[in-house]
């Protein structure tokens, strides 16, 4: 099992930058595939970004490509989500997820406009 802690949110202006972190506990952090997720008010969960064991292989959400970049650090068992050129609609509490079943309590992200 491992246990997820998120920290980076805040309020930013549209167009502005925040980088995310998911800090885990326990040894195995390089044995899961990692994920970023988010959830609006009244909107499902969706996923935003996720990455392989290894930090070889990513995926974006359409909304998020090219303005997000998900990373990880297996040294210091740490994903990170970095978000430029945020979008009011960036607006939602963002998890981070191991394997998809082992989940953060979340941080919220408010983007102004």
């Amino acid at each position: 099992q491992v246990q997820l802690v998120e920290s980076g949110g805040g309020l930013v202006q549209a167009g502005g930058s925040l980088r995310l972190s998911c800090a885990a506990s326990g040894r195995s952090f390089s044995s899961y595939a990692m994920g970023w997720f988010r959830q609006a008010p009244e909107k499902e969960r969706e996923i935003v970004a996720a990455i392989s064991r290894s930090g070889n292989n990513t995926y974006y959400a359409d909304s998020v490509k090219g303005r997000f970049t998900i990373s990880r650090d297996n040294a210091k068992n740490t994903v990170y989500l970095q978000m430029n050129r945020l979008k009011p609609e960036d607006t939602a509490v963002y998890y981070c997820a191991a394997d998809y079943k082992y989940w953060g309590q979340g941080t919220q992200v408010t983007v102004s406009s």
